[in-house]
């Protein structure tokens, strides 16, 4: 799989569905999904200005096959293990019916480079039916009126009400559903119980708050070891945005407010962002310099790092790192659980009614919860509904491996980002106002004005 930079990220020593594997029980089937929630910030400042709206004629031209099927061009930009899981449903897709034929050639890109690759796609004419979209790029997206319209399919289904509701929110845009999930993923701690140990620091449970995070990481952090209690990206970037809404949420704010004119945590962000001076005064978090998080999760890994907030894709890598870890739910404010998931999308385009339909049949068997596991548990993700989560394979899964049933636990209560076309250059403000505060270059109350300035400047964007 990719990280959200586009790094390669890999397994090894991984277990199968059997349970086989060097480490015992601990271990974790399925490839390092480091990708949650990608770059809005460099989305704002790259390629926002690219023409989504140009395209004015579809591809369907060659919709059935030599053998009488009609075709599906597949876009998934996985790699590696996660190919050979989508490649491996494709393949049953195909042999269970002979009306469509799937064809998931991927795309020729990686997932990362998705969003460029169907904007040309879309501005030459010459598209996919479907392509995994990210959750953070759909609003962009779907402003194409070649993006299929799939409300009336989606929730027509026994499965739609089973999905997770940050699963629901993720697909959805004034009202409509314009895409079909794809991935899932959550955001909880993973600790290192050997650095609590030597420390004589209890382990961290469920319902701990963020004077309790703030004390545990003073204490974990021992500058002699080179030891530090915690970390954060410190580059700007979606990587480092993504983590505070959790505190804005938890403190009763949101990203962009009611009216849809201003942000939405105003009145909460200098307390939340107060956290992060915290831990950046008492020296106990370590600023990651480089994009996609690579150097905080190797000091984890190697032992100088007592929490993390990270998701499941990293598990295969700690396991392999023989860490000695567990999980835990984020800390919060109020005691509430609070935290996020960041769902992708399967976006269907429109290359005739007969495209469009078989495209939809395709992703509909896709998400059932017979499949859905498959995916999860070969994609390495999170199962989409509570159906999918409750069948066996992922029950066995899931009891073997250490900390993924607090990981599957947080989707009761994970919320998403809003799916809204400005968001890439709130993202940029907030990672700005974070590095800022986490740097000691400004106060949280300084950081807070200049990102609503331009935060609210974006939302007042006509789109």
């Amino acid at each position: 799989m990719r990280d959200a930079t586009g790094g390669d990220t890999g397994s090894a020593g991984l277990p199968d569905d059997t349970g086989n594997a060097d480490g015992g029980a601990r271990h974790l089937a399925g490839p390092s999904r480091r990708r949650l929630l990608h770059t809005g910030a460099a989305l704002a400042a790259g390629v926002t200005g690219a023409p989504l709206l140009g395209a004015c004629r579809s591809s369907a031209a060659g919709s059935v096959g030599a053998d009488g099927r009609i075709l599906v061009e597949l876009w998934h930009g996985q790699a590696d293990t996660g190919r050979k899981a989508v490649q491996a449903l494709v393949d049953d897709f195909n042999r269970r019916q002979s009306r469509i034929r799937v064809d998931a050639g991927g795309g020729g890109v990686v997932a990362d480079a998705m969003l460029q690759k169907v904007t040309a796609a879309l501005a030459a004419g010459s598209y996919p039916d479907i392509a995994y979209v990210f959750g953070a790029d759909l609003a962009r997206v779907a402003r194409s009126p070649r993006v299929v319209d799939l409300t009336g399919t989606l929730r027509g289904t026994a499965y739609w009400p089973q999905f997770w509701g940050s699963v629901r929110d993720a697909v959805e845009l004034n009202g409509q559903v314009r895409a079909a999930p794809a991935v899932l993923d959550s955001l909880c701690v993973v600790y290192n119980r050997k650095l609590f140990r030597q420390a004589g620091v209890p382990y961290p449970k469920a319902g701990w708050t963020w004077d309790d995070f703030i004390r545990t990481a003073r204490l974990l952090t021992d500058p002699r070891r080179g030891t530090f209690g915690t970390s954060w990206p410190g580059t700007g970037d979606e990587d480092t945005v993504w983590r505070l809404w959790p505190l804005v949420w938890d403190l009763g704010g949101e990203v962009i407010a009611p009216d849809g004119h201003s942000i939405g945590f105003k009145d909460v962000g200098e307390q939340a962002l107060g956290t992060l001076a915290r831990l950046a005064a008492d020296r106990s978090v370590y600023v990651d310099p480089k994009p996609g998080s690579e150097q905080m999760h190797q000091v984890f890994i190697g032992g100088r790092m007592g929490m993390m907030a990270t998701g499941p894709w990293e598990l295969p890598d700690i396991i392999e790192g023989r860490v000695d870890y567990d999980v835990v739910a984020p800390p919060t404010y109020s005691g509430r659980p609070c935290t996020i998931s960041g769902p992708d999308t399967w976006t269907v385009f429109d290359n005739g009614p007969e495209r469009s339909r078989a495209a939809v049949e395709f992703l509909r068997w896709l998400g059932d919860p017979a499949q859905d596991v498959r995916w999860a548990i070969g994609g390495g993700s999170l199962p989409l509904s509570r159906a999918s989560a409750a069948r066996p394979e992922w029950r066995r899964y899931s009891a073997r491996t250490t900390g993924l049933p607090v990981f599957t636990k947080a989707l009761d209560t994970a919320r998403v980002r809003p799916v809204h076309p400005a968001y890439p250059q709130i993202s940029q403000a907030v990672g700005e106002a974070v590095v800022a505060v986490l740097l000691g270059r400004s106060s949280p109350a300084d950081a807070l004005r200049t990102c609503a300035e331009k935060a609210d400047a974006a939302l007042l964007i006509p789109r």
